[in-house]
């Protein structure tokens, strides 16, 4: 979500009106999103605008905060279709019960929560409320329909991790549409518009380079939190590509091949000027090892790892171990 939007909404809420509130500014309530909910969509917006007064900016002000100090938070909304159920409801008979009221009440509301379970919200919640508030946490939300009667949505606070693919053949192809699935911002780069073009890659950024090659490359400055995933067809341009990334520290680079390959790689790229500490950042192969051998396994092996890369990244060992036992495991 853009600081603008939200600083829209505080000041509309100061001068006493009601805020316009946006599936382009909440991506969680457009149609592509909601597509077959029939409870949230963009409908939903204008019912929780008009819910909004004075009492909410505290919950605006902090997830401004949030956004300064690069918090990993998120804006919540409660969605009610169903008053009396939402607050009758204690137990889905599976899962235990989180007190003997269900929903505090009948109410959307809009809160905010960050990873270490802080809520700020205008009316105080039921430990049930509480539950699914924390739920945000885990993204979008875990337990959205557990309960009858409401719905749960959420909007992250912090930017998308920008994963780089460097090569469009086909494993890039599986691997951008997954990646953007789950939530990160993939740019894909090839010299070949036959290869990279929006309808090999619809969801992603692409960058078209000329000549041929990957020279153009090195005008393309990286983020030392940006991913980088070696995939050029042929493998021919491998090793340039991950002296680029080494060159630009970048926290996570993975290659694909296999290791005869990768060791002629290893001895170009150290020709190059590439320390071996550096060069053994490379994760190669790149993905978790579980058998993958077509373009779409390869791309859930590939995904799977940067999902736990940036796992390992965003929360603490402490934390990783709470969510961990939570789960038995």
């Amino acid at each position: 979500m853009k600081r603008e939007a939200i600083e829209a909404i505080i000041a509309d809420l100061e001068a006493g009106r009601a805020p316009q509130l946006s599936a382009d500014d909440l991506p969680a309530f457009s149609e592509a999103a909601t597509e077959g909910d029939a409870h949230i969509g963009p409908a939903a917006l204008g019912r929780i605008a008009a819910g909004l007064g004075a009492a909410d900016i505290p919950t605006f002000e902090r997830a401004l905060r949030a956004m300064d100090e690069g918090e990993l938070a998120w804006l919540g909304f409660k969605v009610v279709y169903d008053e009396a159920a939402a607050v009758r409801n204690v137990d889905n008979e599976v899962t235990k019960k989180y007190g003997d009221e269900g929903s505090a009440d009948g109410r959307d509301m809009v809160f905010f929560c960050n990873d270490a379970k802080e809520i700020v919200s205008s009316r105080e919640p039921s430990p049930r409320d509480i539950f699914q508030m924390k739920d945000v946490t885990r993204g979008p939300s875990m337990h959205n329909d557990q309960f009858d009667g409401l719905t749960w949505a959420s909007e992250p606070l912090f930017g998308k991790v920008r994963v780089w693919l460097l090569g469009a053949s086909d494993a890039a192809v599986e691997l951008a549409r997954l990646a953007d699935h789950v939530g990160f911002h993939v740019v894909a780069v090839d010299y070949d518009q036959a290869f990279l073009n929006a309808e090999r890659f619809p969801t992603a950024e692409r960058i078209l380079l000329h000549g041929g090659t990957f020279d153009e490359l090195a005008n393309m400055p990286a983020r030392p939190e940006d991913y980088v995933c070696v995939l050029t067809r042929g493998h021919m341009f491998d090793p340039q590509a991950c002296i680029w990334a080494l060159e630009n520290g970048v926290h996570y680079v993975g290659m694909m091949g296999c290791k005869g390959k990768n060791d002629t790689v290893r001895e170009l790229v150290l020709d190059a000027g590439i320390a071996e500490a550096d060069w053994e950042r490379v994760k190669r192969p790149i993905g978790l090892a579980f058998g993958a051998k077509t373009p779409a396994e390869l791309a859930i092996a590939i995904v799977a790892e940067l999902i736990d890369v940036r796992y390992r990244e965003r929360y603490s060992a402490e934390a990783r171990e709470r969510h961990e036992a939570s789960l038995g495991r």
